[in-house]
């Protein structure tokens, strides 16, 4: 199946991130650019990217501070860009998780380089996020098992894993009470009572705070609705 890789540059200098686009873009690279740690996070919240290159001084912060806020929650790869060449910045950036350092000036071929590296040795490691969902307060990773609310981690039995996972893959469309009893009690059990689903239903919604999400059609069955907010 195809699929297409995500860069994410945060860099406040225009003219340079603009060429990092250009050096990076290819036919199945999607690459986004913002100045602010401030946008960063907006950008976080609506999806995760497979590597980010990351300037140290920024306007609204520290990319050091960032750096380890990032390595907190996620595993994609990070590349720091940064004008301070000191040993002891070098150290304090591979130690706040930097998988890369890169000091101004540089070769645009060799970052090119230092990214295809990182995206290759996390496609061998297996590290590659696809299951990630990030939907405003919510992060989803479903195949590390992972899910949290503001930043705080929830933990979910199993039903209610394979129930979020169902709802959130068919986001917006309705599934049947039926549908969704057949496929998360799948043991070949002859009879389930349907009070099991409606149980599950309010024991995710409970633990996420996902009462507006998890919306509740009547007659019909239940539906994940993406809301910011």
């Amino acid at each position: 199946m195809y699929q297409q890789t995500s860069i994410l540059i945060v860099e406040d200098d225009g003219v340079l991130a603009q060429g990092l686009k250009r050096v990076l873009k290819t036919e199945d690279r999607e690459i986004k650019i913002c100045g602010k740690l401030r946008e960063a996070r907006e950008i976080l919240r609506d999806g995760l990217p497979d590597l980010m290159i990351l300037d140290v001084n920024l306007p609204d912060g520290n990319g050091f501070d960032f750096l380890e806020e990032v390595k907190r929650q996620w595993r994609f790869p990070v590349i720091l860009l940064t004008a301070n060449d000191m040993e002891t910045d070098i150290v304090a950036g591979l130690e706040a998780g930097a998988d890369d350092y890169i000091t101004k000036p540089f070769s645009l071929a060799v970052l090119r380089a230092r990214v295809n590296t990182q995206l290759r040795r996390m496609r061998e490691n297996g590290e590659k996020q696809e299951a990630a969902r990030a939907y405003g307060r919510y992060r989803f990773c479903f195949d590390r098992m992972e899910y949290s609310v503001d930043g705080k981690q929830v933990e979910l039995s199993k039903n209610e894993q394979k129930l979020l996972r169902i709802l959130v893959e068919n986001e917006g469309r309705i599934l049947k009470r039926e549908t969704l009893i057949d496929r998360l009690w799948t043991d070949g059990a002859e009879y389930v009572d349907e009070n099991a689903l409606s149980v599950t239903v309010k024991r995710l919604r409970n633990k996420l705070d996902a009462g507006a999400q998890i919306e509740t059609v009547y007659g019909l069955g239940y539906r994940w609705v993406k809301r910011h907010g």
